[in-house]
Formats: C-alpha cells, structure tokens, sequence
C-alpha cells in the first residue's frame, strides 16, 4: 500500500534526524495522533491516511527532506479514480 510506504519513509527520515514523534508532530502543527497515522499510513479499521500537500510538505520542512525523498515511486495511477 502507498500510504505504508509513504509512512515509512517519514519515519526513516524521523529517526535519521533524532526526533521523536511528538516532536515532529508539535512543529508541523499537528497532533502527536495525526503523525503517528501518517507514520502508520492510517489505523487499522480506517481508510490510508491521505495527507493534504500543505501538511506534507510542513513535515518534510521539519525533517529536512523533500517531498520526493518520502513519496516512493513508482506512484499509483489515480486516473482509474
């Protein structure tokens, strides 16, 4: 799944930086929750998490990455939607 690998690249990033979840989760504006979803590409029972760009890209500001770094080609086909 996308979101998975999305996540898990935000989580690479998050850990070669040394900074905890709360930590990214506080300076992109966002609650310890959402991170951890889109750590997690979404809860168990709940749809992918679907960031919004301007949440994406705070994240990747915070870690220093852009966001081609954490979205993992190749990317889905969204044209069947």
């Amino acid at each position: 799944m996308y979101a998975k690998r999305v996540g898990l690249n935000l989580q690479k990033a998050r850990l070669a930086k040394g900074y905890s979840q709360e930590r990214v989760a506080y300076d992109a504006g966002l609650s310890k929750v959402q991170y951890q979803r889109l750590e997690n590409g979404g809860f168990a029972g709940d749809p992918p998490s679907n960031p919004t760009i301007r949440t994406l890209m705070a994240v990747c500001q915070i870690l220093g990455v852009r966001p081609d770094d954490v979205l993992p080609e190749p990317w889905p086909d969204l044209h069947a939607r």
